[in-house]
């Protein structure tokens, strides 16, 4: 972690000071649950800039805080669940959190993936199958998330044009027709 400048680094800081308040507020929530355990990461540190080490929650509940909110940090949620409850998962998924920035999936079996894909149909605006779900090339793709996490396009691109304008085709004839029957409508 350190400045982005040196490209040794990882990780930078977040954003400002109040990004770094509310994350370190997760990390202490977090701390104090008997829902929640910090496996990896956890620190905050505002000594020289406003830097969150990258941190792992592991939680026993789908509906944690953490799982439900945007924290647009170093920090991820995971819950582990039982492995013949898929379906209910999915379901599970699409239906925890309004927001819906990215999501996506890692799996080797392809009916997994195939049933998310469907299950998860409007869940997020960029959607990975088996990719780091981050780093949506804007003006590639139509990023900007679903749900209340925005409207599904992203500045850049064609998408977002699209947002803004309704489509109209115009058409003019400058060779008037002068008589309204076709050649087929014609007597045999």
């Amino acid at each position: 972690m350190g400045d982005v400048a040196d490209f040794r680094n990882f990780v930078g800081a977040v954003i400002d000071q109040k990004a770094f308040k509310r994350l370190s507020g997760y990390l202490d929530e977090a701390r104090r649950s008997s829902d929640a355990e910090i496996i990896a990461g956890g620190e905050a540190d505002d000594s020289v800039g406003y830097f969150i080490r990258p941190t792992i929650i592991k939680v026993k509940r789908p509906d944690y805080r953490t799982m439900c909110e945007e924290l647009f940090g170093p920090v991820v949620t995971l819950y582990v669940y039982p492995e013949n409850q898929w379906t209910e998962i999915l379901t599970t998924v699409d239906r925890t959190s309004p927001y819906g920035l990215t999501g996506g999936v890692f799996a080797t079996d392809r009916r997994a993936v195939r049933d998310a894909d469907r299950a998860l149909r409007f869940a997020a605006g960029n959607f990975y199958i088996n990719d780091k779900p981050t780093g949506a090339v804007v003006g590639q793709q139509p990023f900007g998330g679903s749900r209340a996490s925005g409207t599904n396009d992203k500045a850049g691109s064609m998408m977002n044009l699209l947002r803004w304008v309704s489509a109209r085709t115009i058409k003019e004839n400058f060779v008037p027709p002068t008589d309204y029957r076709y050649p087929f409508m014609a007597e045999e």
